[in-house]
């Protein structure tokens, strides 16, 4: 079995945040209809599918800041 206990984490500058949590959404949806069309008996539902993207899927935020601050001497 893989280990998934290493993802690594992704962070944004300030302004390229909504950006980052749309391709995030459009990854999410990609997978959803992926495993959806893998089930042959029951389909996942959406609560448990919500239980899948917080476990692997990291979520977007902004850790640094925009490069005039942070290069400031």
């Amino acid at each position: 079995m893989m280990q998934f206990d290493r993802i690594p984490l992704y962070h944004a500058v300030s302004g390229n945040l909504k950006r980052l949590g749309m391709f995030r959404a459009e990854v999410c949806r990609a997978w959803m209809r992926a495993l959806r069309r893998r089930s042959q008996r029951s389909r996942l539902t959406w609560e448990r599918f919500q239980r899948l993207i917080a476990l692997y899927i990291p979520k977007v935020r902004v850790l640094h800041p925009y490069p005039n601050q942070r290069f400031a001497s």
